[in-house]
């Protein structure tokens, strides 16, 4: 098949699961700081490549920079990332204390969940409906027959269905480890 199909649903597949890693779940974890960005001499760069990010302990986080000028633009980077965490600066590194997570919050989370792994869902579909609209042309231009064309169109729906049943498995454990 001439529009590659798969790659484009591990790329989606791949990118939800980047997604998620970023809503808090309760536990520390070094991937919720994913979309930090700090303001390092004049560009926003990724936490990850300005510090060090350890979880010595469940609920706590550690961000060791590698330049300790950095503290200030490091805590004003996680702020401004929305992530309900409050950083402690002491002049060396920032702790980050997970604060439990609350009834209402764990319900938010998993409805924030639910609808991004929506989004994915209609981006898989997408990617089948712009493969089977090529297939359509290739049918047209002669390259394929009506038997291969309806071939190659349950290939991808059964590919299609994978992909889907692959994000509701995603999300489904996610929700289950927001609610746990």
């Amino acid at each position: 098949m001439a529009f590659d199909a798969k790659a484009k649903m591990d790329k989606t597949l791949d990118a939800l699961k980047n997604e998620l890693n970023t809503i808090r779940t309760g536990r520390a974890s070094a991937s919720l700081f994913d979309k930090v960005r700090v303001n390092y001499y004049g560009d926003k760069s990724p936490l990850n490549q300005v510090a060090t990010i350890s979880v010595p302990e469940a609920r706590t986080v550690v961000i060791s920079p590698f330049d300790k000028s950095l503290l200030t633009e490091i805590e004003k980077g996680i702020l401004t990332a929305d992530l309900g965490l409050n950083p402690s600066n002491d002049g060396k590194v920032i702790r980050i204390s997970i604060p439990p997570l609350t009834a209402d919050r764990r319900k938010e989370l998993v409805k924030q969940a639910k609808g991004i792994a929506e989004n994915y869902r209609t981006t898989i579909r997408n990617i089948r409906r712009d493969g089977n609209d090529d297939l359509k042309k290739q049918q047209k231009a002669g390259e394929l027959t009506e038997d291969q064309l309806k071939k190659e169109t349950d290939g991808l729906q059964k590919l299609t269905d994978k992909y889907i049943a692959d994000i509701n498995k995603i999300a489904e454990d996610k929700e289950k480890e927001i609610l746990a």
